[in-house]
């Protein structure tokens, strides 16, 4: 009996690992808003997997995404967009945006579909459920990375401190 409880807290404790926070779910749910398609973190794998052409972009601050942000991915900001970004990026390209859970992007790809592009994606859960589910990161050096900026302490009890580093300045 021993050794099943023993095995049992081992397997929970693994299961554990990788695992948005309590709450995190409904937060990004209500965060992310209605306006713009929403793609998960299994399917944008997939869609990376496949070789596809998938523009990843970062709208969050600067600071941010210096921190970490996910491997190939542009800054495109939020208060001041910099759109030159998607300069020589045709308008029916995969366009995936994220940032910390969402609100931020999907305000961005809002402004995009305005624009003309047709095929923009909200990362559901942002970067938070990118880093907590272990997948990963590069900081603005190209190196690998845990860190995390956490916006603000309040946002960054949506990370989960055994996978992440939470950074907040």
């Amino acid at each position: 009996m021993k050794l099943r409880l023993v095995l049992f807290s081992c397997v929970l404790a693994f299961v554990s690992l990788g695992q948005n926070p309590s709450g995190f779910e409904k937060m990004a749910k209500k965060m992310e808003g209605n306006s713009a398609p929403v793609i998960t973190r299994e399917q944008l794998i997939k869609e990376l997997d496949s070789k596809k052409k998938v523009v990843l972009l970062d709208s969050r601050e600067k600071e941010e995404f210096e921190v970490s942000h996910l491997p190939n991915a542009k800054w495109i900001g939020y208060k001041d967009y910099q759109f030159e970004v998607l300069k020589n990026v045709s308008k029916d390209t995969e366009i995936v945006i994220y940032c910390s859970v969402g609100y931020r992007s999907g305000k961005t790809a809002e402004k995009l579909i305005e624009q003309g592009f047709t095929n923009v994606y909200n990362l559901h859960g942002g970067i938070f459920d990118w880093a907590n589910n272990q997948k990963p990161l590069e900081n603005s050096k190209g190196a690998s990375t845990k860190n995390v900026h956490g916006y603000n302490s309040k946002w960054s009890e949506y990370l989960n401190p055994k996978v992440t580093q939470p950074i907040v300045k």
